[in-house]
Order: structure tokens, then sequence, then C-alpha cells
């Protein structure tokens, strides 16, 4: 087993102490790996995605009036049939999206999402 070493934001302790004690872990070693194996487990569901896909895309970010969200919901507007935003505690915003693509598209924009590492939840379900 390797061992690697990770620079983390006070936050990402917080969290990742939350994953322990919520999973029931015996560290924040093995909570580290269940974080990675959920992050594989999204990857596989966005990998096996073909064809024209439907659903509905949930975010959660800070504050609004960010401009990425908005850059994002206006490159990706052919695909976003329906979207409601709502001011969530602790000024966070969620943004619900009803969303139909073909997977390649779909795939491109949940990246895009991520890569701006200012989501603090994306969550794609579809049928």
């Amino acid at each position: 087993m390797g061992i690697i070493s990770v620079s983390l934001t006070d936050e990402n302790i917080r969290q990742l102490d939350q994953i322990q004690e919520i999973y029931g872990l015996k560290g924040r070693s093995d909570a580290i790996r269940h974080a990675i194996r959920s992050a594989v487990s999204e990857m596989k569901e966005m990998s096996d995605m073909s064809g024209t896909v439907e659903g509905v895309l949930v975010i959660v970010h800070d504050h609004h009036g960010e401009m990425w969200i908005d850059q994002i919901q206006h490159r990706y507007e052919s695909e976003i049939k329906t979207q409601l935003h709502s001011h969530l505690i602790d000024r966070k915003c969620l943004e619900v999206m009803i969303v139909s693509s073909d997977s390649s598209t779909m795939r491109r924009m949940l990246s895009d999402i991520h890569s701006t590492g200012k989501a603090n939840y994306v969550k794609f379900v579809h049928g």
C-alpha cells in the first residue's frame, strides 16, 4: 500500500472526519478510500451513459451571483430545458435543472462543473 502526502483545508479535514464518523470508519485513511470509491462509482456512472440522456441535475454552491454557474447555464442552454434557483441557509444556492442531452455533451457539462472546484454538491439523476 502506498503512502501519499495531501494538503487539505480545515473544511476538507472537517468533512473527512464527518465521513469517518458517519460511515463508522476506523480512520482518515479509510475515509479517503471511501471517498475515492464513491468518486470512482460516479465516474463509472458517467462513462456508462450512452445516446440521449434525460434527467435532473442538482448543484449546490456558495453565494448567489457566482459567474461560473451563469457561464455553465449559458454554455449549455440548449441542453437545459428547465431550471430552478433557490437560496439556502449559510448563503448557499441550489440549482435544479431538467436536462436533455447527448451523453458526450452531458459528460462535458458535468466535467466543466466539477473542474471549477466551486460546487459543493453535484448529482445527475437520469433514467
